[in-house]
């Protein structure tokens, strides 16, 4: 079964102007498998990174410059990230709030580079009075339960 919201990730992926993409959605409503569905069909590269399982690598994101750490990325996953072919994608990104906020340079600096983010638990980190979203460079899409075509 299809998702309503795989037309938008379709939409999003083709857009000129695109930036990184949020979504969100309560735990267990399918994010990350329509991610991982829409990765794996869509694109000739896909690469996941789970902060949950690999918190390591939140250390690619020391630097918000993106190049930088899609080299660092390179280095560490061995992932092949080229843009305007490759999706990255940011799982369990409330585990690396940097990452978080390297998203709109990544709208500034590569936006052909094809990036989403997701997290079970994204919710209590944008609550969070000291962290600064960054609203404009950005955009996000709100996954329903039981949202099927």
């Amino acid at each position: 079964m299809e998702r309503l919201l795989y037309k938008d990730l379709l939409n999003w992926k083709d857009q000129a102007l695109r930036q990184p993409l949020i979504v969100r959605g309560a735990r267990q409503v399918g994010k990350s498998f329509l991610i991982e569905q829409f990765g794996r069909n869509e694109f000739s590269e896909f690469n996941v990174i789970n902060f949950e399982k690999r918190p390591e690598l939140a250390s690619c994101f020391l630097s918000l410059d993106p190049k930088e750490i899609l080299k660092e990325l390179e280095l560490q996953t061995g992932f092949s990230l080229r843009e305007g072919h490759s999706l990255l994608f940011l799982d369990e990104i409330q585990d690396c709030p940097q990452a978080l906020k390297a998203l709109r340079y990544f709208a500034e600096e590569l936006p052909g580079q094809h990036v989403i983010a997701a997290g079970s638990l994204l919710e209590f980190v944008l609550e969070d009075k000291a962290f600064s979203f960054p609203v404009g460079r950005v955009q996000v899409m709100n996954l329903g339960p039981l949202t099927f075509l």
